[in-house]
C-alpha cells in the first residue's frame, strides 16, 4: 500500500514539474515580446514611422496575441476533451515555442520590407492561439491528477509559470541589453527568441513523461456522443462559463495594471527611474510567486469563494494606497508596494486554477476552464494599459486607474460569491478513483 502511495506521490509531483516547466516557457515567450516591442521594434519593423508611433504599431502587434488567446482556448479545448490533455498540450507548446523561435529568425523591414512586419503580425496571432490552448489544459493536467485534499495546491502550479516566465524573460532580456545598441539591433535582440528553442525541447521531453488524467478516460467513456465540447459546455454549463469569465477580470486586468500600467505610470508621471520601476516588476513577481503556493494552499483547507473573497477584498482597498505610496518617490517604498500588490494578485491567480476546473464536468472542462481565463485576458488583459491611459489622460488625474481596479475587483467578487464552493467537493478525485462514479453536473451538490 505505501508502495502505491509513493508511487502516486512521486507521479503527482512530476506532473507538477511539467505544468509549471510548461506555463513558464509559454510566458516567457509571450512577455518576451512585449520587451522587445518597447525597447527595438519600432525600429526594426517600423523604421519610417516616430517613435511613439512605431511604439504603438509594436504594442498593436503584442494586442493581437491577446485577441487569439479565445480563438487558442476553444480550438485546444475542443481537442483536449476529446482526444486527451497530453498531446493537445504538447502541441499548444510546439505551437508557440515555434512561433516565437521564428520571430528570432525574422528578417527585420530593412531586408524585406513591408512583409517582415506582416509575418510578425501571423507569428504573434499563432503564438497567441498556442498560449489560449495552454492554461486550460496544464491546470486540468495537475488538478485531475491531486490528491482531492490537494487540488488548491497543484492547481497554483501552472499558475506560477507567469510570473516566473516574466522573470526569466527579464534576465535575459537585461542581459542582452547591455550590448552597444548597434550591436543589440543588428544581432543581439535575436538571442532571446532563439534561445526558446531549448526551453521548448526541455518541456516537450518533460511532458511526454506524464499519463493522462483516469478521470477524463472515463468520462470520455461515459460521453462518447458529445463531439462539440463547446457547444455542450454552453448548453449545460452556462452559468459556470459565465461566472468564471467574471471571476478572472480581476486577475487578468489587475496583473496588467501592476506589472505594465505601474511602469508607465512611475515613470511618466511620478519620473521616477525605469530601473526602479522594473526593479518594483521584480518584486511583484515574487510576490506573486509567493501568493499563488501560500493561499492555493490555504484554499484546500478552508475553500476557494473566502480565499479568493478575502484576496480580492484586499485588491480592491488596496488599489487607492498602491498609487499613493508610489507618488512618495521612494525606490524601496514602490518596491514593497508592488510586492504586496503581487502577492494579492498571486492569491487571486493561483486559485484559478482549481476554482474554474470544479466548475465543469470532465469530458468538456478543457473547454469551459479556457473560455473563462482566454476571454477574460481578451477583454481586459493586453487592452487594460491602453483603457487605463485613455481615462487617466481624459480625467487629468491617476484615479481613474486605481478605479479601474476597484471595479473589476468588485465584479470578481460578485461572481466568485455567486459561484457553488468547489473547495471541500471532492467529486473531481472521486471521478479518478472510481470507475462507476459519475459526478453531478457542475453548479448543482455532489
Amino acid at each position: 500500500m505505501s508502495t502505491r502511495n509513493n508511487q502516486q506521490q512521486v507521479s503527482v509531483s512530476k506532473l507538477a514539474m511539467a505544468s509549471l516547466v510548461g506555463t513558464t516557457i509559454e510566458w516567457y515567450d509571450f512577455q518576451l515580446y512585449g520587451m522587445a516591442a518597447a525597447v527595438a521594434f519600432d525600429k526594426l519593423f517600423f523604421p519610417n514611422l516616430s517613435q511613439l508611433t512605431g511604439t504603438l504599431a509594436s504594442f498593436a502587434i503584442f494586442s493581437v496575441g491577446f485577441i487569439a488567446r479565445p480563438l487558442g482556448g476553444l480550438l485546444f479545448g475542443h481537442f483536449g476533451d476529446r482526444i486527451g490533455r497530453r498531446t493537445t498540450l504538447l502541441a499548444a507548446l510546439l505551437l508557440t515555442g515555434i512561433s516565437t523561435f521564428l520571430v528570432g529568425a525574422l528578417p527585420t523591414y530593412a531586408s524585406v520590407g513591408v512583409a517582415a512586419p506582416i509575418v510578425l503580425v501571423v507569428l504573434r496571432v499563432l503564438g497567441g492561439i498556442g498560449l489560449g490552448g495552454e492554461w486550460g489544459g496544464a491546470v486540468l493536467l495537475s488538478v485531475e491528477h491531486a490528491p482531492p485534499n490537494r487540488r488548491g495546491l497543484y492547481g497554483s502550479f501552472p499558475q506560477i509559470g507567469s510570473p516566473a516566465g516574466f522573470l526569466l524573460a527579464t534576465a535575459v532580456f537585461a542581459i542582452v541589453t547591455q550590448l552597444p545598441d548597434d550591436q543589440f539591433l543588428s544581432w543581439g535582440w535575436r538571442v532571446p527568441f532563439l534561445l526558446s528553442a531549448v526551453l521548448i525541447v526541455l518541456g516537450l521531453f518533460i511532458r511526454t513523461q506524464i499519463a493522462e488524467p483516469p478521470a477524463l478516460a472515463r468520462a470520455q467513456e461515459r460521453v462518447r456522443a458529445s463531439r462539440l465540447p463547446l457547444a455542450e459546455v454552453v448548453r449545460t454549463h452556462p452559468k459556470q462559463v459565465l461566472l468564471s469569465i467574471g471571476a478572472f477580470l480581476v486577475t487578468s486586468g489587475g496583473y496588467y495594471v501592476y506589472a505594465t500600467y505601474m511602469v508607465s505610470y512611475g515613470t511618466d508621471q511620478v519620473r521616477l527611474s525605469a530601473t526602479t520601476m522594473l526593479i518594483g516588476g521584480i518584486f511583484f513577481s515574487v510576490g506573486g510567486l509567493i501568493g499563488s503556493l501560500v493561499f492555493s494552499a490555504w484554499s484546500d483547507r478552508v475553500g476557494r469563494r473566502p480565499v479568493f473573497i478575502v484576496a480580492a477584498t484586499f485588491t480592491a482597498l488596496y488599489a487607492f494606497p498602491l498609487f499613493w505610496l508610489v507618488e512618495l518617490q521612494s525606490a524601496p517604498i514602490v518596491w514593497l508596494a508592488q510586492g504586496l500588490g503581487g502577492i494579492a494578485n498571486g492569491a487571486l491567480y493561483g486559485l484559478m486554477g482549481a476554482l474554474t476546473a470544479e466548475m465543469f464536468d470532465a469530458h468538456v472542462r478543457y473547454t469551459g476552464a479556457s473560455i473563462g481565463q482566454q476571454v477574460s485576458a481578451a477583454a481586459v488583459g493586453g487592452t487594460t494599459p491602453l483603457i487605463v491611459t485613455a481615462l487617466v489622460a481624459e480625467a487629468g488625474a491617476y484615479w481613474p486607474a486605481p478605479a479601474w481596479l476597484v471595479a473589476l475587483s468588485l465584479i470578481s467578487l460578485l461572481c466568485v460569491y455567486m459561484s457553488r464552493e468547489t473547495g471541500k467537493d471532492r467529486s473531481v478525485a472521486a471521478a479518478a478513483s472510481n470507475p462507476a462514479a459519475s459526478p453531478a453536473p457542475a453548479g448543482e451538490p455532489s
